[in-house]
């Protein structure tokens, strides 16, 4: 499959109409993603990085433990989609602050499973309400229709991004 389709009548893409007939970024849907993500993970760190000195990859990490129980970093990078080097920094930071212990992993001596201490959970417990209030405000001008729409649309975004990044081949560049 070619990554890059000719962008005719009801291709989708992005506008065609810059200088040259090239692309406008600001009509380029890889590059609004990115500036709404860094929009609101941006306000999200400050708040957990000014009330509890959490990084975002810090408190994603204590959510999936949360939410999953015990997992390796390999499990970690594989639930969150962040890098290994992320993943071990977050883990090291949490780890110092006795949020999450490690321990020797059982069924693979090479690795180690992470899990929340009762301070990560009291510390999960505390921040989640803030988190989907954050959400809520968020959201607040969108319709339960439209949430429902974004959330189907951009799971369908990231499975795309998944396929295309597994195929492994270079992008086509027609003409």
């Amino acid at each position: 499959m070619s990554l890059l389709r000719s962008g005719g009548p009801g291709s989708g893409g992005a506008e065609r109409d810059g200088p040259e007939g090239g692309l406008k970024l600001d009509a380029y849907l890889p590059y609004r993603l990115s500036v709404a993500s860094n929009a609101v993970s941006g306000l999200i760190a400050r708040a957990y990085e000014d009330r509890f000195g959490l990084t975002v990859p810090q408190w994603r990490l204590i959510c999936v433990l949360a939410e999953d129980g015990g997992m390796t970093q390999v499990q970690i990078v594989a639930r969150t989609v962040m890098d290994k080097v992320t993943v071990s920094r977050a883990a090291q930071g949490l780890v110092k602050r006795r949020l999450i212990k490690r321990a020797e992993n059982k069924t693979d001596g090479r690795s180690h499973v992470l899990t929340l201490t009762p301070e990560g959970r009291s510390l999960h417990s505390e921040i989640a309400p803030l988190a989907l209030a954050y959400e809520a405000a968020l959201i607040a001008g969108l319709s339960p229709e439209d949430v429902t729409l974004l959330k189907r649309l951009l799971g369908r975004l990231q499975a795309a991004a998944g396929q295309l990044s597994g195929e492994g081949d270079p992008p086509k560049i027609p003409g």
